[in-house]
């Protein structure tokens, strides 16, 4: 992830609008297997928003999360340099759902750690956090900086600033 450049400022209208979008997302997920249908509204540093949703297969793995396709269609509609300001996800269950440790790191690429994450608590409680506090210690383009010098193809790897990795020493041990 890219240090922040400040705060993130994301307006309660947006912020509704946003689950809003996330929900009617949802309601076009392919999910006949587990039925959970989630629902992803990103919000781009453009001012544009794009959603997504789940599309599950039978063989499981093979499943597609809901942000993880919103992030594709917004590279696909917007370029590769898209960035993240706001993401809101949601699912038809009335379950508590953050984004899943993958959709963390996907996040984390076009993502900053002042990034806003909007995701339904214990009890549908309209929860919110920052990309940061929920991959603190994100891998980033920066560990691949020494195998970058020696791969031509691997040079643009991530085109904007980085955030430096976190100290190790700063870890707390649970």
């Amino acid at each position: 992830m890219r240090e922040s450049q400040g705060k993130n400022v994301v307006s309660e209208a947006d912020r509704r609008r946003l689950r809003d979008l996330a929900a009617k997302a949802a309601e076009q997920a392919y999910a006949p297997y587990s039925r959970f249908r989630v629902g992803a509204a990103l919000l781009l540093d453009n001012g544009a928003v794009v959603t997504g949703c789940n599309v599950e297969n039978c063989s499981y793995r093979l499943t597609s999360c809901a942000e993880q396709v919103a992030v594709a269609r917004a590279v696909a509609e917007h370029g590769p340099s898209i960035r993240l300001r706001a993401v809101a996800v949601t699912n038809l269950n009335s379950a508590a759902s953050a984004p899943c440790g993958a959709c963390r790191q996907t996040l984390a690429e076009f993502g900053d750690d002042a990034t806003l994450i909007l995701y339904p608590g214990e009890g549908g409680a309209a929860m919110e956090t920052t990309l940061g506090e929920l991959l603190p210690s994100a891998f980033c383009a920066t560990f691949l900086e020494d195998s970058t010098k020696s791969s031509p193809s691997a040079q643009n790897v991530c085109q904007v600033p980085l955030r430096k990795p976190a100290d190790p020493g700063a870890t707390k041990k649970r």
